[in-house]
């Protein structure tokens, strides 16, 4: 299959890059910029990232361009564009006046990469540097009122490099020119698509496998369940899934999922476990305490199911790509490593070899893939839940009695997210429960009771997060019914923190 490599230099948006991409059917890969692979046939194209460092830098980032440019078409974003001009002898200075957030840019000649852009579109900035003299063998084909060379190209050679961020959503037309450099420099052939990744990875997976049986561990999201359909139309009965309730699930989502998955055809065992969780928790408090309990506990419980199985070879996982990026890492520069959530451990302890069929997929990927596979909406249009489920959004020591009444405010929330159209424009939702008590009063009672927060937030990919905005009806209703109906509650606040510097979750 066609891809384009893309050399990651650091940047927090460097998997944007690579969705746009996917977005307009064209495969790609990320590699960190230090472990570039083999340029073999298929690789049709190149592209360097950003970065949070400066060219200048005596420990700057560096890969060897000799294999890549002018053998095959480049194009440089940001650091990408400055390392290119450094390289190639062109120069790169502190700017004067740093450009950050929106600029307005003007095509000056006629290029390819801008084919289709108007004379004058919104582009995305972010750097320190500016390129304050080209390369000998460039030309200017864009500016904005701050940078003169904000977009350039090599002369009679496929290389192109612009400053600002075209991957990033306020550069408007910034997927018209990565689907030029893409589809009309590069020449690939648009042709990733769900229907093409399940073809291949079934039969993959078919050959992988062999005659072997496989584990599963599903947790009711979407990786876990477009995982298992994969390996169910692989290797239909040679796979066993496993569904632990940690007593940390939904109201009613333990029975619930497991009707759903069986409807789909698929061998789910149900590994009821609620007390051996609850036990675990006993008295913690700190968050990182109460996750190393959760995750200790399914280890113990998903292992002891797992052995029953006779003849398992393979352990499966709902690994996506962002996670496998994370993992890789960058020395020195991106050294945040994120531990695989879905059965973490489980490899080492049980001797099993590991499959992981959507270990190239991005998260709107997987739900693409999903629906194509015929999967249900309300298991694929599924907000994330987080690993530790309700323990989290428990703030302090988990109890039973704590859990059922966070249940019931949960319950409430996203049943009325649902019934007013609400569910589907949100990224996640939730309720937590505060440690502290508030007075109040209920008819002619003073009460002291448990507030609970209202959390909501709209996102593309878990990165950043912005707070949504309810009519102030909604929040209303939603109060008042939490109220009047949660034993336990006497307040319902709603949580209006964006990420950063907020996180998503609580704990």
């Amino acid at each position: 299959m066609d891809k384009i490599l893309i050399l990651d230099f650091g940047s927090q948006v460097t998997q944007l890059i690579g969705r746009r991409l996917r977005e307009l059917n064209v495969y790609c890969e990320i590699y960190p910029f230090n472990k570039v692979p083999a340029l073999t046939g298929d690789v049709k194209g190149v592209i360097l990232s950003g970065s949070p460092c400066s060219v200048r830098d005596k420990n700057a980032p560096q890969v060897d361009l000799s294999p890549i440019k002018g053998k095959l078409p480049l194009l440089g974003i940001c650091y990408g564009a400055q390392y290119l001009a450094h390289k190639c002898g062109g120069r790169v200075e502190a700017s004067d006046s740093r450009e950050y957030g929106r600029a307005m840019l003007r095509k000056v000649q006629d290029s390819t990469l801008l084919k289709g852009v108007k004379p004058e579109t919104q582009v995305w900035m972010s750097h320190g540097d500016t390129i304050s003299a080209l390369p000998e063998n460039a030309q200017v084909i864009a500016s904005t009122a701050d940078v003169e060379n904000a977009a350039y190209e090599f002369a009679g050679e496929p290389t192109y490099a612009v400053q600002f961020h075209p991957e990033v959503y306020h550069t408007e037309e910034g997927t018209q020119m990565l689907a030029n450099f893409a589809l009309e420099i590069c020449g690939c052939r648009a042709s990733w698509t769900p229907a093409s990744f399940i073809e291949s990875t079934v039969a993959e997976l078919k050959e992988k496998i062999g005659p072997d049986k496989v584990i599963l561990g599903l947790s009711g999201g979407v990786d876990s369940t477009v995982a298992a359909m994969l390996l169910h139309k692989a290797i239909g009965p040679q796979l066993t899934c496993i569904f632990v309730n940690n007593g940390l699930l939904r109201k009613n989502e333990f029975p619930d999922v497991l009707a759903s998955y069986k409807d789909m055809g698929l061998n789910v065992i149900g590994a009821d476990a609620e007390a051996d969780f609850l036990a675990a928790l006993k008295g913690l408090e700190e968050p990182e305490a109460k996750r190393k309990a959760i995750g200790r506990v399914f280890v113990e419980t998903f292992d002891k199911y797992a052995r029953r199985i006779e003849g398992a070879r393979w352990l499966a996982q709902g690994t996506i790509y962002p996670d496998v990026i994370e993992s890789a890492g960058i020395e020195g520069i991106a050294s945040k490593i994120k531990s695989h959530h879905n059965v973490g451990g489980l490899p080492e302890k049980m001797h099993l070899k590991v499959v992981e069929p959507l270990r190239m997929l991005f998260k709107d990927e997987v739900r693409r893939v999903g629906r194509a596979l015929g999967i249900k909406e309300e298991l694929i249009g599924r907000h994330p839940f987080p690993g530790p489920g309700l323990g989290i959004r428990v703030i302090g020591e988990v109890t039973k009695d704590k859990l059922d009444i966070l249940r019931e405010a949960d319950d409430i929330f996203i049943r009325a997210l649902r019934e007013k159209g609400l569910y589907d424009q949100i990224w996640q939702a939730g309720v937590i429960l505060l440690p502290v008590r508030s007075v109040g009063v209920m008819g002619d009672e003073r009460t002291y009771e448990n507030p609970v927060a209202l959390r909501a937030v709209v996102s593309t990919d878990a990165m950043t997060a912005d707070w949504f905005p309810f009519p102030h009806e909604f929040l209303r209703d939603v109060s008042n019914e939490i109220i009047r109906k949660v034993r336990g509650v006497n307040r319902v606040v709603y949580d209006i923190s964006s990420k950063p510097p907020a996180t998503i979750e609580w704990e």
